[in-house]
């Protein structure tokens, strides 16, 4: 135990600290002349953001011996490996066509910088900690001589335009020289003069404020259409809400007004209708070792994507600070399994489950081992590539680590909690001893049309924020608005607790008592939907291709999407178990 408190400890000091992740352990003051540092990131092709490779895979001029920097473990398992850059950008020194390096291309070396041009690599670099980036070339469709013969050309000139105030670096810009360009279209061996230029400029922007500049851009942008998807959000909350208070309610209340009638008039009349299956209302579900690690596991997702936005909307998750949001979700995620045990456990015990060890296993590989299996197959495919992506296996033991000293303790902690809490499953009805037989149900009251109609709603609600949320995610455009992001996720699970419990009520009043797991599968449909936007998003909207890219794409979209199943999936059930729970309290059973 003394080990779980020191790790977890650890973890939570990790999670304080990520905040402040930098290129430079120093306080970002300088002297004139002093170095600043600059580290090269990777390059890649632009239209697939998960096909990235270290700097120097191309064959750039590099020194000897490159020397590499310490990284987070957010950094790494965000694909970065930054190294120093050959480029020298002392503070407030201007240099006009310096010679960085020379290097003599062979034939092979040659072919692979075109090969680079023609997929549109670009290159990434940090000065500072602030973000730049660059194209490594461009091809022109028509060349002068030859107008069906495409030239491949490398830029071979850089130029650096760097703002200042005071002694601290406020805004970097770079820029690549059309007028200096090497010709790649042949094979043959190529001489290379790779040459920068420095321009230094002061400014009155204060150094608290140089990030605002990449939040600005990226707010000012989209806004209205940001504004535009929540409002058509609201007026979808607005309207189901309308439906449910003047249908739903009404119903009801007829509902209430009939049963009671029917009590006090003739004891003997046959019941219809949902009071008819008073008797099976309550009766636990099939599967139920599987259906409490489902709640158990949603409700942690639930509590990780709460603490999540808590530390974007204080400011954590500030643009570009690498490596901010994995490090988060791998530590609040190993915090918070102790939830998913303690939810499975005690669901479980409630349902007269007897193994609940075995519920408890269940629970720890419900998500995690989806998750496993998907990373084992994607981990594989960038070795196979030599991407960044590919983990080291220092940092493979690193989780693993967390996972067997923090989260399996607090998994089982909570487990035993949960056993111990001797809490009893609040029934208002008696349940019969033999089940009512279900009557015959038309199509569309089934499983899967039900699930179709209860995830539609819901998709609705949040598909016009999807695209920014891919594009950031799965692009280079920044997303920083998380209080609409917020605003988003709320309706989002106002919406699914409505749209599954009006279904729960018309399958009800059809008679059929399996109510269980139709509300949870009701619920997490809007997953299966994003799902399905994913396919239209990578076809439609994107320009990603690849094995690798594609690979990375559905595989971590799939288990994102199953994330999202089992968290909405508990929420319409909760709500579902909520609305059940009232309206058999409000009529007299026998």
């Amino acid at each position: 135990m003394e080990v779980v408190a020191v790790v977890t400890a650890a973890l939570l000091s990790l999670l304080l600290g990520f905040a402040g992740v930098a290129a430079d352990s120093s306080d970002h003051r300088y002297k004139i002349g002093d170095p600043v540092p600059l580290y090269a990131n990777k390059v890649g092709p632009f239209h697939n953001p998960s096909e990235t490779y270290r700097y120097f895979d191309l064959p750039f001029c590099s020194a000897e011996k490159v020397k590499e920097k310490s990284e987070a473990l957010g950094e790494i398992l965000n694909g970065d490996r930054l190294v120093d850059a050959p480029y020298k950008l002392d503070f407030r020194i201007d240099h006009n066509s310096k010679l960085a390096c020379k290097k003599q291309l062979t034939k092979d070396e040659v072919a692979e910088f075109r090969s680079a041009v023609t997929k549109d690599y670009y290159f990434q670099m940090y000065y500072d900690d602030l973000p730049l980036w660059g194209f490594i070339g461009k091809v022109e469709k028509e060349g002068k001589t030859d107008p069906k013969e495409p030239k491949y050309y490398l830029y071979s000139h850089i130029r650096f335009n760097v703002l200042y105030n005071n002694d601290r670096v406020i805004e970097i810009n770079l820029h690549t020289d059309n007028n200096a360009m090497v010709d790649l279209t042949e094979d043959r061996e190529i001489d290379v003069e790779f040459l920068y230029s420095v321009k230094w400029r002061e400014t009155n922007i204060s150094f608290e404020e140089r990030m605002d500049l990449y939040q600005q851009s990226s707010m000012l942008h989209h806004l209205e259409i940001h504004w535009f998807s929540i409002i058509n959000s609201c007026v979808t909350v607005l309207l189901l809400t309308g439906f449910l208070a003047t249908v739903l309610m009404r119903v009801l209340k007829n509902d209430f007004v009939k049963y009671t009638h029917d009590d006090e008039s003739a004891d003997d009349q046959e019941e219809t209708g949902w009071k008819y299956i008073h008797g099976d209302i309550f009766r636990f579900p099939k599967h139920k070792s599987l259906f409490a690690a489902c709640l158990g596991s949603g409700t942690q997702l639930f509590a990780l994507a709460i603490f999540i936005f808590i530390l974007a909307l204080v400011g954590v998750f500030y643009p570009y600070n690498r490596g901010a949001l994995f490090t988060a979700l791998v530590v609040v995620y190993a915090l918070t399994s102790g939830i998913a045990g303690y939810t499975a456990t005690t669901f479980y015990c409630q349902l007269e489950g007897t193994n609940w060890v075995r519920n408890l296993l269940l629970t720890g590989c419900l998500f995690c081992g989806p998750l496993f299996l998907t990373f084992c197959f994607l981990n594989t495919v960038a070795i196979v590539y030599n991407a960044t992506a590919a983990l080291p296996f220092g940092t493979i033991i690193v989780i693993v680590l967390i996972w067997a000293l923090v989260t399996s303790p607090l998994l089982v902690l909570g487990g035993i909690a949960g056993k111990n809490s001797k809490a009893e499953f609040q029934a208002p009805c008696r349940t019969t001893k033999y089940p009512r037989e279900i009557p015959p149900l038309p199509w569309y009251r089934r499983t899967i049309p039900q699930m179709a109609m209860a995830g539609f709603l819901p998709f609705s609600a949040i598909y016009i924020e999807l695209y920014y949320i891919f594009a950031s995610v799965w692009g280079h455009r920044i997303y920083t608005i998380y209080s609409i992001l917020f605003v988003v996720f709320i309706i989002l699970l106002i919406v699914t607790a409505f749209i599954t419990v009006s279904l729960t009520y018309f399958q009800l009043t059809a008679e059929d008592h399996e109510w269980w797991w139709r509300s949870f599968l009701c619920g997490g449909s809007t997953g299966l939907f994003i799902y399905g936007y994913c396919l239209y998003y990578y076809y439609a909207r994107s320009d990603m291709s690849g094995f690798m890219q594609t690979s990375f794409f559905f595989g971590y979209m799939a288990c994102i999407c199953y994330g999202f199943f089992l968290m909405l999936g508990m929420v319409g059930f909760r709500a579902a178990l909520l609305f059940v729970r009232h309206i058999y309290r409000s009529i007299k059973c026998e």
